[in-house]
């Protein structure tokens, strides 16, 4: 049924856990994965607009660095269940349509994410990324809880 899963991951221990879960269920399908992480777009407002381009570039390196942690952690855990993986490191201000990008252009007939279950005034000021998906995707959405 399914052969290719989108497996977004945050770096959570959530989001980790959906990674472990996801392939499990790509190993048990026989299925390949691909880990998907999104970096901000880094947007710097203050009073003095020379702010140095080393303070800026830096921040935009960690921000990078700590995606490839979170890929990593997707690489490691697909090794070691033996199913093929792959990975891609979106930029957006909206994760949500990275996500939905990359899950079309890797051609993935499935996306697998957490859900942290924010409701309520957390819900409507931080948003719900996997909300967002579940209403841009086109594809098929497992969300793990």
């Amino acid at each position: 049924m399914f052969k290719h899963v989108l497996l977004p991951t945050d770096g959570s221990k959530l989001s980790e856990t959906a990674v472990r879960r996801g392939v499990q269920f790509a190993k048990s399908i026989n299925a390949r994965v691909t880990g998907c992480s999104v970096v901000p777009i880094l947007h710097f407002f203050n009073y003095d607009s020379d702010m140095p381009t080393a303070i800026k570039e830096q921040a935009i390196q960690e921000c990078k660095l700590q995606t490839e942690r979170h890929l990593d952690f997707v690489r490691k855990t697909a090794k070691e269940a033996g199913v093929p993986c792959d990975t891609v490191c979106g930029t957006s201000d909206q994760p949500y349509d990275a996500i939905v990008k990359a899950a079309e252009e890797k051609g993935c007939d499935l996306i697998m994410m957490a859900s942290h279950g924010r409701r309520g005034v957390s819900g409507l000021l931080i948003g719900s990324e996997t909300q967002k998906v579940l209403t841009h995707s086109k594809i098929p959405i497992l969300v793990y809880r």
